[in-house]
């Protein structure tokens, strides 16, 4: 039998979260067997980010695709339709947010950019002015073709919502990611005199992190026994430099610095507490990893938190734009009395079209 013909197209996608995407995407095609049904090519920025799948997939690389957006945009808007104009391409997915002009049977693309909703501010624009001027052309970015898919996928309902509001469209499925935690037996945990609270993330200026360092400066009038670590030490990039001069002298808080993944989910199981108080986030893996050790989580009152924490015992909500609602939940824990604060907190309803997995989505879409 003829195999079909699958073609999925990250060109953008070489680091971090997102090219994790683009690799458990692969691994979910060769798991489930599909490579026996389609004949799979994957156009990617680096043949050598993806060495572990070239035996099941034909991998094709574009390295100027990251050069500049004019080599961007050319792919995805001429050099993939010559590509697809004289092949018979059953399934086309996108899995980095653009739709490209391409002829194929089916389309999908995967939209995991949320700069479109991102609340404008003054900090953001002074201290990474491409998010800024990003997010105001994202949106425009995304419409271009979007009505051409056969379906556009996102990961979240809140998302959704604002897809079907921004561009008028009613076939969106919400296909949430599914993460492997790695479990850590810990038999040296820290004997503490202090409540310890962290926060886990890269130093973009969405991810809030003067919130913190605000709240810490406030709590110390009144309590120093409490610590927060940081996952920045002010050298990896202009905000983080902002934010530890910013709060150098705040004793209570600790400078980590990046770390490696297995070192912080150890961290994670030392500390007492999350705080997560980033303002976009589409996901927001570390509040999925630090489930996992059954501790309290406090979370920006945002839609996204709601849909990523779900169905979880120990959950605190603060207004991630008041640094004194912040420090007044802070506080509580502090001086023991958690209990008047943390709630049980409900999986929120999605509609469907809705997939829970890779899996999930592949058999809903190539089956």
């Amino acid at each position: 039998m003829k195999k079909k013909t699958l073609v999925i197209s990250g060109i953008n996608l070489y680091s971090g979260g997102t090219l994790s995407i683009y690799k458990d995407f692969l691994s979910s095609i060769i798991e489930n067997h599909y490579c026996d049904l389609y004949d799979v090519i994957a156009f990617v920025y680096k043949k050598e980010l993806f060495e572990e799948y070239k035996k099941y997939i034909k991998l094709v690389e574009l390295p100027l695709s990251r050069k500049n957006y004019i080599f961007r945009l050319y792919y995805e808007y001429i050099y993939f339709y010559f590509y697809s104009k004289n092949k018979s391409i059953d399934v086309w997915f996108s899995i980095h947010d653009m739709t490209p002009n391409v002829i194929a049977k089916k389309r999908y693309v995967y939209c995991h950019n949320p700069t479109p909703f991102l609340k404008k501010s003054k900090i953001i624009k002074k201290m990474n002015s491409t998010v800024y001027y990003m997010s105001l052309f994202y949106k425009y970015i995304y419409k271009i073709n979007i009505k051409k898919n056969t379906n556009v996928i996102v990961q979240q309902e809140w998302i959704r919502k604002e897809f079907q509001k921004m561009y008028n469209l009613n076939n969106i499925i919400v296909a949430q990611p599914n993460f492997n935690v790695e479990q850590i037996q810990m038999n040296d945990l820290l004997l503490k005199d202090k409540k310890i609270f962290i926060y886990s993330a890269f130093p973009r200026p969405f991810k809030n992190f003067e919130i913190i360092g605000k709240a810490c400066k406030a709590l110390q009038k009144y309590n120093d026994k409490f610590e927060v670590w940081l996952t920045i030490d002010g050298t990896e990039n202009k905000y983080s430099k902002y934010i530890r001069d910013s709060f150098k002298d705040v004793k209570s808080i600790k400078w980590l610095g990046l770390i490696e993944r297995e070192m912080m989910m150890r961290k994670y199981y030392e500390s007492d507490y999350l705080i997560f108080p980033s303002v976009l986030e589409t996901w927001g893996l570390p509040i999925s990893e630090y489930k996992s050790t059954g501790k309290p989580i406090l979370l920006a009152e945002l839609p996204y938190a709601h849909e990523t924490v779900g169905d979880y015992d120990k959950t605190v909500f603060f207004d991630p734009y008041d640094y004194r609602n912040l420090a007044k939940k802070m506080l509580y824990i502090i001086n023991d009395n958690e209990k008047r604060i943390i709630r049980k907190h409900h999986p929120i309803v999605i509609p469907e079209p809705y997939t829970k997995s890779w899996n999930e989505l592949l058999s809903m879409i190539l089956n």
